[in-house]
């Protein structure tokens, strides 16, 4: 029985690495496979009560809803626009030193501005042109718009770090703070490299100015005026949680900074509606409208990846790799970060990879020799690094579409960063 249920576990594997591959729609190959999984094994509601219980994980919920309503509120008020138009405006006279900047300037970005691919479409409708008007080859400009989009790291509405939390017990802004250096690092290597790949690719020069303005046709999106009180709007709640999070809410006055990110994303919004002063109606439907958005898409993912490992679980096939992982603790380093990033590389999304792998084996990182935070972070930052690094990511077209160029020439240029901060990640976080 044991020999059959290694077999059910090694198939169900394949076909779930096959169909992501594929681009079948995530929730439910993972759903799908794990329900089979589990029926197979006669196992059938281990499964179901996997499903039930992942629907209700409180922090989870209120951490993602809260931030993904948010988002939308900047969204719809353009606050986020205005926020890269203010950072990015003074940029065009730095020339070649433009690109490490750009793709720091989206990482710190991302952080704000959590999704991938918003960011990068916020980020890239200016940055991009700035890039290509300053001498900078299209395909390299889309890539520095690329290579900065793992920012959201360290954002407080992180689906992994709200995972995380839970399992370590500390607050989601600890979480961040402890795996921040790693995390700027690991961005600090893909610009460095990006530079020099530059140098080489000869990617930066007159020529590429001259074929850019000669084509350019006035389409780039810009502000007539940029509004600093708009462009603040995205920063209010992580300059709330950062400061609540840390030794700075002891200062006389800052106490009240103490709160959780559900009340630091309210207050952002409520910001945004008085700078803005759009109908309370609108900011409130949108606030709320990113909150389902973000349950059907993002917790969802979560609670399918949950079904899928109940399906494993089932199998047997966790439980054997955790011993394997505590009698090979050397393994473990690259299975959580090596691991990750070539699933993101072939699906074009380091979630599914990163939540399953924190899912199943996480929870045992003490037993394997490792803090909750060092080997679930190691493993989420390494899938959306090799997201980064995947020619069909959602974001990687965004920022192709953006540059005019094929993905692939973008990829050529980041996947050797993205390659050397996933060993930094291995070697010196784990």
């Amino acid at each position: 029985m044991a020999g059959f249920n290694s077999i059910i576990a090694i198939l169900g594997i394949i076909v779930t690495i096959y169909l992501l591959i594929k681009k079948y729609e995530t929730r439910t190959v993972l759903i799908g496979v794990g329900l089979i999984m589990a029926i197979v094994t006669l196992k059938p509601m281990e499964a179901l009560d996997a499903f039930a219980k992942s629907m209700t994980s409180g922090g989870l919920i209120m951490a993602i809803c809260s931030s993904m309503g948010f988002a939308y509120v900047m969204k719809f008020t353009r606050c986020d626009s205005h926020l890269v138009h203010l950072l990015t405006k003074p940029l065009s006279g730095l020339k070649f030193f433009l690109i490490p900047i750009a793709t720091i300037l989206t990482f710190f970005i991302n952080i704000a501005i959590p999704s991938a691919a918003g960011c990068a479409a916020a980020v890239g409708a200016t940055l991009i042109p700035v890039l290509k008007s300053a001498g900078v080859r299209p395909a390299m400009a889309g890539a520095a718009i690329l290579a900065g989009t793992f920012g959201s790291m360290m954002s407080p509405g992180s689906s992994h770090s709200a995972m995380i939390s839970e399992m370590s017990g500390l607050t989601i802004t600890q979480v961040n703070l402890s795996h921040a250096p790693y995390t700027m690092v690991a961005g600090a290597i893909g610009a460095l490299v990006l530079t020099i790949l530059a140098i080489i690719l000869k990617d930066y020069g007159e020529q590429h100015r001259q074929a850019y303005m000669q084509e350019n046709k006035e389409t780039e999106a810009h502000f007539e005026k940029v509004n600093p009180f708009y462009a603040l709007a995205p920063l209010v709640p992580l300059v709330i949680l950062v400061i609540g999070g840390t030794s700075l809410q002891q200062v006389s006055g800052l106490e009240w900074t103490k709160m959780g990110v559900p009340q630091a994303m309210l207050i952002g919004a409520i910001y945004a509606l008085v700078v803005t002063r759009i109908s309370p109606i609108k900011i409130t439907e949108e606030f709320f409208n990113g909150m389902g958005n973000s349950y059907a898409n993002v917790l969802g993912i979560i609670i399918a990846a949950s079904v899928f490992v109940s399906g494993l679980k089932a199998t047997g096939a966790v439980d054997s790799a955790i011993e394997f992982l505590k009698q090979s603790n050397d393994f473990v380093r690259w299975g959580a970060t090596i691991g990750p990033f070539l699933m993101g590389v072939v699906t074009g999304s380091g979630d599914a990879a990163a939540i399953a792998f924190n899912t199943a084996v996480t929870p045992h990182a003490v037993e394997l020799g490792y803090t909750h935070i060092n080997l679930g972070m190691a493993a989420a930052i390494a899938g959306a690094i090799g997201r980064t690094a995947s020619p069909i990511a959602g974001v990687t077209i965004v920022c192709a579409g953006l540059a005019m160029v094929n993905p692939v020439d973008m990829v050529k240029r980041t996947a050797p960063g993205m390659i050397l901060a996933t060993l930094f990640l291995a070697l010196f976080m784990l």
